[in-house]
């Protein structure tokens, strides 16, 4: 049983939230590293790769909090789609440490000055992960398919004109089309088919992105969600969700396909309304 961490208690010192495009623009990292994460001064950077910002420092520090669980979770395989400079990754694979020995990572990016820079960013911390040069995981569906056991994504949500979304260069980093949400819509399939039974998700979205209709679609493919991280300024909200599957979700998603029954809309409004306050869909896991 996972204990339940109340969003608010999680939030560190830090400072206003902006979006990918103005923290890269800003260039100011102005946050306490933890020991147990990646450090900056080690990690790599070219003109062309998202460096470390307010989101990267949300989802690390989601990690974080959640690093009890994530060692009695035991996984055996790791994987961050988009790595970027390679903090994050970099920084998963610390905090697992002696206690994750034997767990492999994985890291993508579209970007090959990202995998460059991933890939310096992992040697400058003494650690390894296979970081592979791809669209999502465009190639490695049957080779890591239903094995994944954690996946760490801060995906382009900014939103964007569509015709920006996966452009060459930083911009791909941030560009997310309508609602910001045309990437993470590719994405959430993919999670799906890669994540194992015991397979967890974190990922970042902005309210922009309407996570609580992100949670319902998940829901209908069988997992349970909760926000590990929340933060917020006047411009815009910043959730750091995690998901896994959940038993007693897919045992009702069998049945009211078998039953051809749906949720009531009235129920699922009301449900959808509580979101960021409701913090957990269930406990667990």
């Amino acid at each position: 049983m996972e204990p339940q961490i109340e969003a608010d208690a999680l939030k560190p010192s830090l400072p206003s939230f902006r979006t990918k495009e103005d923290q890269w623009k800003s260039k100011s990292v102005p946050y306490k590293m933890s020991a147990r994460s990646a450090q900056i001064r080690l990690v790599s950077s070219h003109p062309e790769v998202y460096e470390p910002c307010d989101d990267s420092f949300a989802l690390v520090d989601a990690l974080l909090a959640d690093r009890t669980n994530l060692l009695e979770h035991r996984p055996m395989l790791c994987m961050e789609l988009g790595c970027g400079s390679g903090y994050v990754i970099t920084s998963l694979a610390i905090m697992l440490g002696q206690e994750g020995a034997g767990v492999s990572y994985f890291a993508t990016d579209m970007n090959p000055h990202a995998v460059k820079v991933t890939s310096e960013t992992l040697e400058a911390h003494e650690v390894h992960a296979d970081v592979v040069l791809t669209d999502i995981v465009s190639g490695l569906e049957r080779r890591l398919g239903s094995m994944v056991d954690v996946m760490v994504v801060n995906p382009p949500y900014v939103p964007t004109p569509e015709d920006e979304v996966g452009r060459n260069g930083i911009a791909s980093a941030w560009a997310g089309g309508e609602n910001g949400r045309s990437v993470i819509d590719r994405i959430l399939p993919i999670v799906d088919a890669l994540l194992s039974k015991k397979g967890w998700l974190y990922m970042v979205t902005l309210a922009a992105n309407n996570p609580s209709q992100i949670c319902h679609i998940m829901r209908e493919k069988g997992y349970a969600s909760r926000i590990v991280v929340q933060r917020s300024t006047e411009e815009e909200t910043l959730h750091v969700m995690k998901f896994w599957r959940d038993s007693e979700i897919q045992a009702g998603t069998k049945e009211q396909l078998t039953d051809n029954k749906t949720t009531p809309a009235v129920i699922m409004e009301s449900l959808l309304s509580q979101f960021p306050c409701l913090a957990f869909w269930r406990s667990g896991s």
